[in-house]
């Protein structure tokens, strides 16, 4: 199997199962109790906080959650609204916003940007939240979270940053006061994400309860999960480099290698270049991930899989039905080989051709 999905999911790092496993198999305390134990699980966990933190503005607190969809919704949710947010966000943050309800949804362009312009008129006194995802899950766009931060400064808005795909590959913003993180995109565990949050800034409890984790989030915590979020995050960090230049080098073969009958959706300038959206005229994506059924890629959004709409984020972008209908995207990484990669794209590729001869 060639595994071409980053952007559902990562494969977990060595270094992280290797971090997870004590506290799988021999250590079983909860990290809230006061024994010796108790205290040694919660020492794992701080050590695991200060790893997440540091790739992190040094202003905030990480409050770990079961994931990134309930870190947004509870910044959204402790916030209130109104707020204001991107036609091309992920849905726990479009359905999220427009149940906290009074949500403004600013377009974007072709290239996938958000019209700043839309911004500056909506983001004004009176705005609670500024919501918008760093690299787009979908199509791998970088928004321009420091110019909406400074909008939402100037508002006296808080600026929510899902940087869930960008987290330890893009940097953040320092104007960010809220942001949202997963672990099963960096390598680490599914089950675990966390929510940044800037000093000074409150937030009501989306879980009420004994209010064990910091910010007042309630429930109890996997040190397990928490020692591999840890490790993933060093991992991130320590080899950040080697993993850019990594992921250029396999954007540049994508490239030589793939036609020009294919179209990359998005903007080519302002991408996070581990993501590949394309698209070709009159191909079928459900034939063509039967047809190559030893090729893990993905035809949109891993959490929207199955509902049989087209992609929000590339109507978005302006795509009619049928190109969203013939797009799908390919997502590599630190252990994708770029063998691998030119092989599966190769057989995409004749794949695609003989639909059409067969058309």
């Amino acid at each position: 199997m060639i595994y071409l999905d980053y952007q559902a999911t990562t494969p977990l790092a060595p270094e992280a199962l290797d971090a997870m496993l004590p506290w799988l198999r021999d250590q079983h305390a909860n990290p809230h109790s006061a024994h010796g134990p108790g205290r040694a699980a919660k020492a794992a966990i701080e050590v695991a906080r200060t790893q997440v933190a540091a790739l992190l503005p040094a202003s905030g607190t990480v409050s770990f959650t079961g994931g990134a969809t309930e870190a947004l919704n509870w910044a959204i949710k402790g916030v209130g609204g109104p707020i204001v947010t991107i036609a091309t966000e992920h849905a726990a943050v479009l359905d999220t916003a427009e149940a906290a309800g009074d949500a403004v949804v600013l377009p974007v362009g072709h290239d996938g940007l958000v019209d700043l312009d839309a911004a500056r008129s909506a983001i004004r006194p009176g705005v609670k939240l500024v919501a918008a995802m760093l690299v787009n899950n979908e199509i791998g766009v970088i928004q321009p979270i420091a110019e909406l931060a400074e909008l939402a400064q100037q508002a006296g808005a808080l600026l929510l940053c899902d940087a869930v795909q960008g987290y330890g590959r893009v940097t953040i913003p320092e104007g960010c006061d809220l942001i949202a993180l997963s672990a099963h995109k960096i390598h680490g565990p599914k089950g675990i994400g966390a929510l940044w949050i800037r000093d000074g800034v409150a937030l009501a409890p989306l879980l009420h309860g004994g209010g064990q984790e910091a910010a007042g989030r309630s429930g109890t915590l996997s040190p397990a999960l928490c020692a591999g979020f840890g490790a993933a995050a060093a991992l991130m960090a320590s080899q950040r480099d080697q993993d850019t230049a990594h992921v250029e080098r396999l954007w540049s073969v994508a490239h030589s290698t793939l036609g020009a009958d294919w179209t990359v959706n998005g903007s080519l300038e302002h991408r996070y270049r581990g993501n590949l959206n394309i698209r070709r005229d009159g191909l079928d994506v459900a034939r063509l991930m039967s047809d190559l059924r030893d090729i893990a890629f993905s035809a949109g959004s891993a959490c929207a899989s199955g509902s049989g709409r087209p992609s929000h984020v590339l109507e978005a972008i302006g795509l009619s039905t049928g190109q969203a209908r013939n797009s799908f995207r390919i997502g590599f990484g630190r252990y994708t080989t770029e063998e691998e990669l030119v092989n599966a794209l190769k057989r995409i590729d004749a794949a695609a051709r003989a639909q059409r001869i067969a058309a």
